[in-house]
């Protein structure tokens, strides 16, 4: 057979797609959004301590966060889901059941501060040391100033680094298969595994894929046009007509037009 047509048939065919279609967009599509936002808000938080922790002069906070880093980013994401989903499931099933989800959420979100907590850290150490001396000044203490000033300018800094992880969050979210889902539970990976290994064909894999395009590209570019928002701001508006004049008016010509 031609392997033009093997590749057509194996992984672009329309029927398998529409057969999967249907679960995907109910069960698949929310299951992915709920891991990947609930680990995406959890992430962050534990990132953003992690960075404070990080830049902290207090060597008891500094070496923990730094261990922390080293460890979670080292780990594979797949052992790292391993160790929380199993390690932890007997603790699991008497707090909330067979649900392997505040598990899988839990993973993702250690996993995911790792990363965010060191984009953080050096958004921050990016905004000049003038900024904070400028805030002390104003009376503003060490913690109003670092809150107020100096972490807002960092995040504003790394805005598209931390989508970035976020988009990879999204993708990852697919491992947390490896805890055993029940039909209802199963994200968009899973059920195109589950399509792919009942029909024989790949189709249904690609048409995850291309839901996992559907989430991560537009947020890509949402973030750079924020991005550009905030570096450059609105551009001013043209002036009307006449407003020219008024502008290169000499002061004194004419009452209104003194400062």
């Amino acid at each position: 057979m031609d392997p033009l047509s093997t590749l057509w048939e194996t992984f672009f065919d329309a029927d398998s797609m529409r057969e999967a279609l249907p679960e995907m967009l109910t069960v698949g599509l929310p299951n992915t959004l709920i891991l990947a936002i609930s680990a995406a808000l959890l992430g962050s938080v534990l990132g953003m301590a992690l960075a404070v922790a990080g830049i902290s002069r207090t060597r008891w906070l500094r070496w923990p966060a730094r261990v922390y880093t080293d460890v979670f980013r080292g780990l594979p994401a797949a052992a790292t889901i391993l160790l929380i989903g199993v390690g932890l499931a007997p603790l699991g099933m008497q707090v909330w059941g067979p649900n392997p989800y505040p598990l899988g959420i839990l993973a993702l979100s250690l996993i995911a501060a790792a990363y965010i907590g060191e984009i953080f850290r050096s958004g921050i150490q990016s905004v000049e040391a003038a900024q904070l001396e400028g805030a002390r000044a104003l009376g503003l203490s060490w913690g109003e100033a670092m809150r107020l000033v100096i972490v807002p300018q960092g995040i504003r800094r790394v805005l598209p680094a931390w989508v970035n992880q976020l988009i990879a969050l999204i993708k990852d979210s697919s491992l947390v298969y490896f805890l055993g889902l029940l039909a209802s539970q199963r994200e968009l990976f899973r059920i195109g595994q589950d399509y792919a290994a009942n029909t024989g064909n790949q189709s249904a894999l690609l048409l995850a894929g291309l839901f996992y395009l559907t989430l991560t590209v537009p947020l890509t570019h949402a973030v750079n046009w924020i991005d550009r928002r905030l570096r450059h701001g609105r551009q001013a508006a043209a002036p009307a007509d006449g407003d020219d004049d008024l502008d290169l008016a000499l002061p004194g010509a004419a009452g209104g037009n003194q400062r």
